[in-house]
């Protein structure tokens, strides 16, 4: 025998009574039809990438939509932290984790931009004129104020008059790479924003 108190026999028999009143007023769940939804992502290219943010140098995932085709256009759509990343482990601060906004605002730059000097507009140039200019404008620095050796004769082979910041999107290989190649043109002031 069930042993049930005045409370619980209402609440039993309210949702009895409820459940098959609407039963007779056709209101029946219909029948549930089994069938494999595809995930989310799978018709996705998926890329890994440094946060460009701070110095952490966080992992992450990027899903683009586009399946290379010629004439189609491949579009970020997911941004997400990489598990795998032995820096951050999957996990995004609040600016990683927003990285797709950054992608998708109408306020990024995108081309190189060049401001004559005492002009107020800034006006877009090609990447190649971009970086035959900083070329040129290196080699000029250089070699007017490249020192090879000091007063008493010691050979020091220094560049003091220009410095390079490396970005924090790098990872320990291109931060070493990009550090070999700043020392031995004889630059000194040389940083990584990344520490890596």
């Amino acid at each position: 025998m069930v042993k049930m108190n005045r409370r619980q026999f209402f609440k039993v028999t309210g949702a009895t009574l409820a459940g098959s009143s609407l039963a007779v007023l056709g209101v029946s769940p219909t029948p549930a039809l089994a069938e494999v939804r595809a995930y989310k992502l799978a018709r996705m290219t998926e890329t890994r990438n440094t946060c460009p943010y701070c110095s952490v140098a966080c992992g992450i995932l990027m899903y683009s939509l586009g399946d290379g085709a010629k004439n189609a256009t491949a579009s970020i759509t997911h941004i997400e932290g990489d598990p795998d990343h032995p820096v951050n482990r999957g996990t995004l601060c609040p600016k990683g984790a927003s990285l797709v906004d950054f992608i998708h605002s109408p306020n990024r730059l995108k081309y190189p931009e060049y401001r004559a000097p005492g002009s107020d507009k800034w006006q877009r140039i090609s990447w190649d004129d971009a970086l035959s200019r900083i070329s040129r404008l290196l080699k000029q620095d250089r070699d007017a104020n490249f020192v090879a050796k000091t007063a008493d004769g010691k050979t020091v082979n220094r560049w003091l008059t220009t410095g390079m910041l490396a970005a924090s999107a790098s990872s320990n290989e291109v931060g070493y790479i990009t550090h070999k190649v700043i020392r031995s043109t004889g630059m000194l002031g040389f940083d990584n924003q990344a520490r890596v």
